[in-house]
C-alpha cells in the first residue's frame, strides 16, 4: 500500500480548506489543488512510506509494471500511470473550460484527452458549479457568446452539496465555482482549453490566454436534462458512482469492518478517504486511513480490510 507526498499547488483562485482537510503541518496560502497521485511529467508524486519511499510514481510503474497497474493497463498505458487524483478548493470562480477527447487531443498534438469526475466535499453554502449545456447552441453561436460575454447563459448551473457527483466526459463544458471543494478523478492529462475567464487580469495586469479555437474543436454540443450523477447513498456497502472506459468509481460509507475482495480485478485500486477515519490492512501491512488520505493498492493486492468509521472513494480501471 502506497501513500504519496501531496503536491500542493498555489493558485490565484486557491482557498484555505486543503491543508486542514489533509491534517498537514505547513503554512501556505491560496492552495488551490493537492495532487494526490500523479504521473504527469514534471508533477510526479513521490512515495511517502515503506521500502520504496522517495521513488516517483512513474519510477514504480517502470520497475513493477503489470504487478503495480495490472496486465491490461500496462499494455494500454505503458510506463505512465493512467489516473490523476486531486483535491480542488476554489475561493474564486475558475475559468470556463473544456477538455478534448483522445482523438481530438492527438489531432491537436497532445498526448491524450481528459475525462474526469468530481465528488463534492463540504463546500461553502450556496456554492455553484457549471457542468454541460442547458440549451442547444451551434458552433457559430458559441463563438458569438464567448465574444459578447454571455457564454455562461448557455451553461447548466448547480448548487453543490456534500456527496454530489458530476461526471465530465471529454467535450463537456464545465467550471468549478467559488466556494466549491471537490475530489477530482481524471485521466492522466493536463490538457485544458480555456473558453472564458471573465476578462480577469493576473498580478501583472495581463488576461490569461484563451483557447477559443481549440475549444471549439473539442466541444460536445449535446444537451442533457440533468448532469448531476444520481445514486442512492447506503451504509456498509459499495455504491457505484461512475463507470467509463477510463475509470470506475464507487463510494463506501462504513460503520463496521469490511473486507474488499480484489482477487478477480486486473488493476491497481485507489482509495480516497473523504470523511472519518480508520485503518487499512493488506498483505500483513496496516496503515492509517483518515480524511484527506489517498492510498494506492498494487494490482497484486487480493483483499484489503477496512476498519473504522470512514467514507471513501474507490477507483480503478
Amino acid at each position: 500500500m502506497y501513500k504519496f507526498e501531496p503536491l500542493l499547488k498555489q493558485t490565484l483562485w486557491g482557498g484555505d480548506k486543503i491543508i486542514p482537510f489533509k491534517h498537514l503541518d505547513t503554512q501556505m496560502e491560496r492552495v488551490g489543488e493537492s495532487w494526490e497521485i500523479s504521473g504527469v511529467n514534471g508533477s510526479e508524486t513521490i512515495v511517502a512510506n515503506g521500502q520504496n519511499k522517495g521513488k516517483s510514481l512513474n519510477q514504480l510503474v517502470r520497475e513493477q509494471k503489470e504487478q503495480l497497474v495490472g496486465k491490461e493497463n500496462y499494455e494500454r498505458f505503458g510506463d505512465e500511470f493512467p489516473l490523476l487524483i486531486k483535491f480542488i478548493d476554489a475561493c474564486q470562480d475558475l475559468s470556463i473550460q473544456v477538455h478534448p477527447d483522445d482523438e481530438t487531443a492527438h489531432r491537436l498534438g497532445k498526448s491524450r484527452g481528459k475525462t474526469e469526475m468530481w465528488y463534492c466535499l463540504e463546500s461553502a453554502s450556496g456554492a455553484h458549479l457549471f457542468n454541460g449545456l442547458k440549451k442547444k447552441i451551434t458552433p457559430e453561436e458559441y463563438q458569438e457568446m464567448v465574444e459578447n460575454d454571455t457564454i455562461v447563459e448557455a451553461l447548466a448551473s448547480y448548487e453543490v452539496h456534500e456527496g454530489d457527483v458530476f461526471f465530465i466526459p471529454a467535450g463537456r463544458i464545465h467550471a468549478i465555482g467559488a466556494g466549491c471543494f471537490v475530489t477530482e478523478i481524471q485521466q492522466t492529462s493536463d490538457v485544458t482549453f480555456r473558453i472564458y475567464d471573465y476578462k480577469r487580469k493576473d498580478k501583472d495586469g495581463n488576461c490569461r490566454e484563451l483557447h477559443t479555437k481549440e475549444a471549439a474543436e473539442s466541444i460536445d454540443y449535446t444537451v442533457l436534462p440533468n448532469y448531476r450523477a444520481g445514486y442512492e447513498p447506503k451504509k456498509d456497502e459499495g455504491v457505484q458512482l461512475v463507470e467509463c472506459p477510463y475509470f470506475t468509481t464507487a463510494v463506501y460509507d462504513l460503520t463496521e469492518p469490511m473486507t474488499l475482495d480484489y482477487s478477480d480485478l486486473d488493476s491497481f485500486v485507489i482509495l480516497i478517504a473523504v470523511k472519518g477515519g480508520g485503518t487499512l490492512t493488506a498483505d500483513g501491512d496496516t496503515v492509517t486511513f483518515q480524511k484527506g488520505d489517498t492510498i494506492l493498492l498494487p494490482a497484486t493486492t487480493d483483499e484489503v480490510k477496512v476498519e473504522g468509521t470512514v467514507r471513501f472513494l474507490e477507483t480503478y480501471i
